[in-house]
């Protein structure tokens, strides 16, 4: 399962109008295909505006390895808190058919 990442770009305002442009193309021309890319100001007069060029990318291998390893780690935490309940309760539930997948408690 390939899954896209949101990445930002930051250009800060201390820039003449030359330079942006230069920065702005080469941003643009590194930019992935079909990468929805979005410019928008940021900031304000106490910290400073800024562009924020956001796109979204594939994920790379390495992330994906590292959310698969936490996600599992999640679903194993929430499946011993779910049995914790169940015999602290004395119930059991399970996933009933359906494509909402809601939780039946018998009891």
């Amino acid at each position: 399962m390939s899954r896209r990442v949101k990445e930002f770009v930051d250009i800060n305002d201390h820039r003449s109008l030359d330079e942006l442009i230069g920065k702005l193309i080469e941003v643009r021309d590194q930019l992935p295909e079909d990468c929805e890319a979005e410019l928008k100001l940021r900031g304000d007069d106490v910290f400073g505006h800024r562009l924020t060029i956001t796109y979204l990318r594939e994920q790379t291998a390495d992330e994906a390895e590292i959310e698969k390893r936490y996600a599992d780690a999640q679903k194993e935490a929430k499946e011993r808190e779910l049995e914790r309940l169940q015999s602290e309760l004395g119930m059991v539930c399970y996933q009933a058919p359906g494509k909402r997948g809601k939780l039946r408690i018998v009891g």
